[in-house]
């Protein structure tokens, strides 16, 4: 008798629980849509794609970043090597953009596939110090090939493409509304990778890896899957950004931003995917109001905020307000995964 009565409370909040979560993570879902609809509508249309284009990139090193443990300081070369291919298919083949953006994406993935299968035997800085030494063979390569690439003068030119329809071929503000649906898919595909068994063993791999290994699992096989998975969604992001912009610099190649998303994911919350939107929608319009206003040293405004970041909210700007309405609905201080599950992100939800 005294069973049924401490065990029938439980059973009672637990759907309770769960229904509250799944309110609040389709919420999250309705905010996140209706901000990224409004968005070209409060700030300047190709601010608006830059922002989208950025936020999708920082998912996809928050992706093997936040659930594998791998910081990778060489994502230029998949951003970039897509913008530029992107970039060629639309000018060269004239490609609807959403097929260059496409094909980008799948050369990132083959382009990955070999780095992933020599870096992932490191970890930590070696891995990140690798990964980067990769993306500089691809910057000099993209360099000194000026006959296909147009070394420093870049491609220029590129055209947006969409199947003869003006509006969007012309008008940057249509071209967003026409490129959302790719960013979404994207950041669709991130968020189920993460809640499926796959990423629940690649969190496994990142924990434990000596643990996995003796449960079976090929630790250095998710990594690489993730690596290249990761790479696909930088890809998708850097050709999106590059036929946007009509242009393709070495810019986009440069260990600068490789390190330009890492402050992103790092500023937004590592392991959150919303942080990555957060984090790329405060450096995006930062770096625009600075510009704008003619203030030259844009690096010293960013990186002070990264470092006050760093120092303050240790989680991030999402993880930390994640952190403080856990603690305000009175369950105590929350791990990592908890709170990525109450917000319908961590692997553990």
């Amino acid at each position: 008798m005294s069973a049924t009565t401490t065990t029938a409370p439980a059973r009672a909040d637990a759907p309770r629980t769960v229904l509250g979560r799944s309110n609040r993570h389709w919420l999250l879902v309705g905010l996140g849509l209706v901000f990224a609809l409004a968005l070209p509508w409060f700030v300047y249309p190709p601010v608006a794609m830059d922002i989208a284009a950025w936020a999708l990139f920082a998912v996809a090193l928050d992706l093997l970043l936040g659930y594998a443990g791998l910081l990778s300081f060489g994502h230029a070369a998949f951003w970039g090597g897509s913008a530029y291919v992107a970039g060629l298919a639309a000018l060269q083949w004239g490609l609807p953009f959403p097929l260059a953006a496409l094909l980008g994406a799948a050369f990132a993935m083959a382009l990955a596939y070999p780095i992933g299968l020599l870096s992932v035997r490191r970890t930590g800085i070696y891995f990140a110090m690798v990964t980067l030494a990769f993306a500089q063979m691809l910057f000099f390569v993209v360099n000194q090939w000026r006959g296909v690439t147009g070394g420093e003068n870049g491609l220029q030119g590129v055209p947006r493409s969409f199947f003869g329809i003006e509006a969007v071929e012309t008008d940057a503000f249509w071209f967003y509304y026409a490129a959302l649906p790719l960013i979404l898919l994207g950041m669709w595909f991130a968020w189920r990778v993460v809640h499926s068994p796959f990423g629940r063993v690649l969190v496994a791999t990142r924990d434990n890896p000596a643990r996995a290994r003796a449960l079976g699992y090929d630790v250095d096989r998710y990594r690489v899957l993730v690596f290249v998975l990761s790479a696909g969604l930088a890809g998708l992001a850097g050709g999106l950004f590059a036929i946007s912009h009509g242009f393709v610099s070495l810019q986009e190649v440069s260990w600068q931003t490789s390190g330009k998303v890492v402050l992103i994911t790092v500023l937004g919350g590592i392991g959150t995917l919303w942080g990555a939107v957060v984090g790329a929608v405060i450096i995006v319009l930062l770096e625009d109001t600075l510009a704008s206003s003619g203030f030259e040293g844009i690096g010293i405004i960013t990186g002070s905020v990264f470092i006050l970041v760093v120092l303050l909210f240790r989680r991030g700007v999402w993880g930390t307000v994640t952190d403080l309405l856990a603690r305000r609905r009175g369950r105590g201080r929350p791990t990592e995964d908890s709170v990525a599950a109450e917000d319908g992100e961590g692997p553990t939800s």
